[in-house]
């Protein structure tokens, strides 16, 4: 019997079955493989980008409509309402397609609404029309119809198909009801709560609170075309979208704290069809109220300001000084600081004007030509209140004002010391071979003199012979730089620091060494304040400099914010901004002692203190006209009020700009008292010293 033998398999066959098994595993670990990524990419898209996508299918499909806010107020140091909001509430219409439907010519490929949709259009305007008639204000103004329809906008002329459109403001409680209850009977009406701008009718510091202007008429300021860049990003807020016809800061504070009072905006969100326009609110998130801006400005002393510089004015027009009146004085600038905080109390550029023209329904040509020259604030500007009768505007030539630093610098320099002597002839001369002067106004020739001496009695030529003159011997065409230098550290040429949009920084002459003649005619025009023409607000920085003796610090005009329920979100403190300590404290002692001018309307002031009058001249029509300029602050050794004052073409400083400067200590005094007590808590007070305490005459020569 043979044994059998199981045959073994051929190397061809065990082959085959390893590649099989070994394809089949492949395609078990690539299946697994790719179950795996497509588990892991549904994952990614839920938790990381479905956020992302959600809101560009949203884009795609819906639209956010700003529901604007109701704008905080501007507020007086007391509290007073300068500018302030009031709701009112206004009815919107969404337009949806039965009063959109167009229809093609086919001739002309011109759309024009189909027949029906006008229809229905036209029935909304007159249903409407008829409602305002029966429950609107009997003594309000009417709408017509048309006026309606045009509202509509039914051809996207002003806005996008699901923008709503405006139709009326300021309705009535019994409009409200009635729309309210007969909603439905009105698609797409909606009434919005909004807010109406309205500034205090006593006109306080008009130019420095600023107006407001439509957002649509505001894309020339760079903060505005900041936002609508930022509006065009798929990701940005919502609610800081602007409505084109949203009222916005344009200047002063309105502008400068535009985002505080604004507060922010609400929005719905709407679902558009393919043709954009509205089919449902999705969504509404209302807006939130702005804050409160509280002013430093005291309303009493700003108003004591206006009518002082006013008061003035007329009285140079009427009374003869100097055997001559001053018709062409027509304007008038003030600032008061307070030397220890910066806190700016009265700000007044006037004439001014009712800054409720920005918020009419239309600003006509004849409102527009009366506010046109007046409506900027000329203590921060070139741009004036009007302008003098030959064109001058608020910024100045400082004249003698400048002298008390000229002597700073002298004494800083070792060109001479507190002790020093100079014999004052009535004239100085500069220039190749001496063949250029300069003399004393009117003429005087003071004799002997130490440097406060020469402050007091405003010594053009010692400026000259002593400072001026000297500064180019030392230095050369560099002494122009030392100077520069000098006047940048008290603020005349450089920002205040005040925040206010539009801040002029002045108009430096002494650099411009060819219109001078020579490096040593400008440094020696310079020297007495003939070749720099500055604000009223660096004026008065300067002075409260002078009497923090080289501390500069920043004028605030905003003491803090609130929110809608009163709650401090932000307060503003002292601000340093520069300070010069390389004056010894004898020359502050001197300088002091040499601001000292005669002022007659300062006879009875009860105060020691700190002045120095200036008359800049101006050439205009082949004349030179003379300037009014004072600056000022007290006490003297405890300064608590720094004081500036410019009247273009008011004559000497000390008749026509020192007067309003006395009436503005007067009413600081009375509300806050220079000593430190107010005087309106005096039992034996008179309620009148704020206003017209010392003769405002100032017919008495004077000093310059």
């Amino acid at each position: 019997m043979g044994v059998f033998r199981k045959q073994a398999s051929p190397p061809e066959e065990k082959d085959s079955k390893s590649s099989l098994g070994l394809r089949l595993n492949v395609f078990f670990f690539s299946t697994f493989v790719i179950f795996c990524v497509i588990i892991i990419r549904l994952a990614v898209i839920q938790f990381v980008e479905g956020p992302t996508l959600t809101e560009v299918e949203t884009s795609r499909d819906t639209k956010s409509v700003p529901l604007a806010s109701i704008r905080g107020g501007i507020r007086a140091a007391a509290g007073e309402q300068i500018a302030y909001s009031t709701s009112v509430q206004t009815l919107y219409v969404t337009l949806t397609k039965e009063y959109t439907a167009k229809a093609l010519d086919k001739a002309t490929g011109i759309s024009s609404l189909k027949p029906e949709a006008r229809a229905n259009a036209y029935a909304l305007a007159n249903n409407l029309v008829a409602k305002f008639d029966e429950y609107g204000d009997p003594n309000g103004e009417k709408l017509t119809v048309n006026e309606v329809i045009n509202s509509l906008d039914l051809y996207f002329k002003k806005y996008s198909g699901y923008m709503a459109r405006k139709i009326k403001t300021g309705l009535t409680t019994k409009e409200i009801a009635y729309f309210m209850e007969h909603k439905s009977e009105f698609p797409g009406l909606e009434i919005v709560e909004e807010g109406v701008r309205h500034y205090d009718k006593d006109t306080v510091a008009v130019q420095t609170v600023g107006y407001i202007k439509p957002f649509k008429s505001s894309n020339t300021l760079n903060i505005y075309k900041n936002i609508q860049s930022a509006m065009k990003k798929i990701s940005a807020d919502p609610g800081l979208n602007y409505k084109d016809d949203e009222f916005v800061g344009f200047d002063g504070l309105e502008l400068q704290y535009q985002r505080e009072l604004r507060g922010k905006n609400g929005y719905q969100v709407i679902s558009v069809n393919p043709q954009n326009m509205a089919e449902k609110v999705e969504e509404v998130v209302p807006p939130v109220k702005g804050n409160d801006i509280w002013m430093t400005i005291d309303k009493n002393v700003q108003l004591k300001t206006e009518q002082a510089i006013t008061e003035q004015i007329n009285w140079l027009h009427r009374n003869s000084v100097q055997g001559k009146t001053h018709p062409d004085a027509k304007t008038g600038y003030a600032v008061a600081m307070e030397v220890d905080t910066g806190n700016i109390v009265a700000m007044a550029s006037m004439p001014d004007y009712d800054t409720n023209v920005w918020t009419a329904e239309k600003l006509d040509s004849d409102t527009w030509n009366k506010i046109m020259g007046n409506y900027q604030n000329g203590t921060i500007t070139p741009y004036s209140s009007g302008l003098s009768g030959h064109g001058f505007g608020s910024t100045v030539l400082l004249g003698s004002t400048i002298k008390p630093l000229t002597v700073l610098v002298g004494l800083n320099e070792g060109f001479f010391s507190t002790s020093s002597t100079y014999t004052d002839k009535g004239i100085a001369y500069f220039g190749k071979d001496d063949k250029s002067s300069v003399r004393n106004s009117s003429g005087h020739v003071y004799g002997r003199m130490g440097p406060a001496k020469a402050i007091e009695d405003s010594s053009n030529v010692f400026m000259v012979d002593m400072i001026g003159k000297k500064l180019y011997e030392h230095y050369k065409g560099k002494g122009i730089d030392i100077w520069d230098k000098y006047m940048k550290e008290f603020g005349l040429g450089v920002s205040t620091q005040s925040g206010l949009p539009n801040e002029y920084l002045g108009q430096i002459n002494y650099t411009d060494t060819k219109a001078a003649g020579s490096a040593q005619a400008a440094l020696v025009y310079a020297s007495f304040g003939q070749q720099g023409r500055y604000t009223v607000l660096q004026l008065a920085q300067y002075a409260s400099t002078l009497a923090n003796e080289g501390v500069r610090i920043k004028p605030q005009l905003v003491s803090k914010i609130t929110d809608s329920e009163g709650k401090v979100v932000k307060q503003f403190e002292r601000e340093v901004l520069d300070e010069v300590t390389t004056f010894d404290k004898s020359f502050w002692r001197e300088i002091k002692k040499g601001m000292n001018s005669k002022v007659t309307a300062f006879n009875d002031f009860p105060y020691d203190f700190a002045r120095k009058t200036g008359t800049s001249q101006q050439l205009g029509k082949g004349q030179l006209r003379d300037n009014g300029v004072f600056i000022a602050f007290a006490p003297r050794n405890n300064p608590k009020l720094a004081v500036a004052v410019v009247i273009p073409e008011g004559g000497f400083g000390s008749n026509s700009a020192a007067p309003v400067a006395r009436k503005i200590f007067d009413a600081y005094d009375w509300e806050y008292g220079l000593d430190g007590v107010p005087k309106k808590s005096l039992k034996t007070a008179n309620p009148n010293d704020g206003a017209a305490s010392g003769d405002t005459s100032g017919n008495t020569p004077a000093t310059n």
